[in-house]
């Protein structure tokens, strides 16, 4: 891709988000009920290409159980509100009631009550015991003191997740975790990220894992673009770790599967996300608008609480649905973000690809006029593709 110049001395690429794209139809289209959105990872198969992500206000143990049912994978976050307390419900109640201006110290002082190790295999046998596969986060930091106790807990898949992960950390106060080694001495697959470029794609891909999540501060509740400065927009992230994926296959005969981690809103947000080269998704935000969430109405990131550089914020989200109408309907809104799963099986219909491998292959354009050409109705009546 050509580079622009910024300045005398200093060029740079242009990025693209998924407002910036859009998908091209192709010369056939196909029966909705023809196309199949399930997505393999090792040994699980899920009929939905979905990951609920590690936030507290999204995922609990009973969230988790739900969305496995309904065909996803949910991602318990273990260094958060559910092995800090045995009952969060009166924290989560608390965190909800802080007025704005409050809500990140609040958030820093529910999250300095210690981790309970014991709480760490209750939760997850709790999830297990429901008959769904089980999934959990942790940072780097905190992985090699926690893995006795989830694999004690026959922890399903384990996701180790940070704000940007490399497979070459440099430390000269403390040891960092090898990820390579770790992840090729234990049998579970591992999930590693995020990340939002190509050289560091690959090097995660060469670590064993069995997927990588693809980037850094798109999320709703992330603050990570403005705190640090630091983020790609989705669409070239994603695009970029493919590119990756496609090296790491020739050189291996391995394919890793690329997750897209946040950013995502809609229906055609997640088909955008898989033509760009991603396997599944992750989303938060989404679901934190179910009626079941355990955030009552807000949710905030991983980051949100760190005691000395708060890298999020404490969103108030607007109740759409169950989560059963936010992810496979019916929807009683018109702007695409209820039914989410639905949206992507009619987009892939609409342009005649049967699966997400197929997909993948879609023509994509430039298209900044995407979002408001002959949408001037909408936009001013705050209606539809205008809110």
């Amino acid at each position: 891709m050509a580079e622009l110049e910024i300045g005398l001395g200093k060029t740079a690429r242009r990025a693209y988000g998924f407002d910036d794209i859009a998908i091209v139809p192709s010369r056939r289209t196909r029966d909705p009920e023809d196309v199949d959105i399930s997505w393999e990872i090792d040994a699980y198969r899920f009929e939905l290409p979905l990951m609920a992500s590690a936030m507290d206000g999204v995922v609990s143990p009973e969230t988790a159980i739900a969305i496995g049912h309904l065909g996803g994978v949910a991602v318990l976050n273990l260094e958060g509100l559910w092995t800090r307390y045995e009952d969060p419900a009166p924290i989560l109640t608390e965190i909800a009631s802080q007025p704005p201006e409050k809500a990140t110290l609040g958030l820093q002082e529910c999250y300095t009550e210690p981790i309970k190790h014991e709480l760490i295999g209750q939760r997850i046998r709790q999830i297990k015991d429901a008959g769904v596969v089980s999934c959990a986060s942790v940072t780097p930091q905190r992985t090699e003191e926690f893995a006795p106790h989830m694999l004690a807990a026959e922890l399903d898949l384990m996701v180790i997740q940070g704000t940007v992960i490399t497979a070459e950390h440099k430390s000269k106060t403390q040891k960092p975790l090898n990820l390579k080694q770790f992840v090729r001495q234990l049998e579970i697959p591992i999930i590693v990220g995020g990340c939002a470029s190509y050289d560091a794609a690959l090097h995660l891909m060469r670590t064993g894992a069995a997927g990588i999540l693809v980037g850094v501060g798109p999320g709703q509740a992330c603050t990570t673009r403005g705190v640090l400065g630091i983020g790609v927009p989705q669409a070239t992230a994603i695009a970029d770790a493919r590119a990756a994926r496609m090296r790491h296959l020739d050189e291996t005969g391995v394919y890793v599967h690329i997750i897209a981690d946040g950013g995502i809103a809609t229906g055609g947000d997640i088909a955008k996300a898989i033509v760009c080269g991603a396997d599944a998704v992750m989303i938060g935000s989404p679901l934190a608008a179910a009626h079941e969430a355990p955030g009552l109405g807000y949710h905030w990131g991983m980051a949100t609480f760190h005691p000395t550089l708060p890298r999020g914020a404490r969103v108030q989200t607007t109740p759409r649905g169950t989560l059963q109408e936010v992810l496979l309907g019916p929807a009683q809104e018109n702007d695409g973000r209820l039914n989410l799963f639905g949206g992507l099986r009619t987009s892939m219909a609409t342009c005649g690809y049967e699966s997400l491998k197929e997909f993948q292959k879609a023509e994509l354009m430039i298209a900044p006029a995407l979002q408001t050409e002959g949408k001037s109705l909408q936009r001013s009546q705050g209606i539809g593709m205008g809110r």
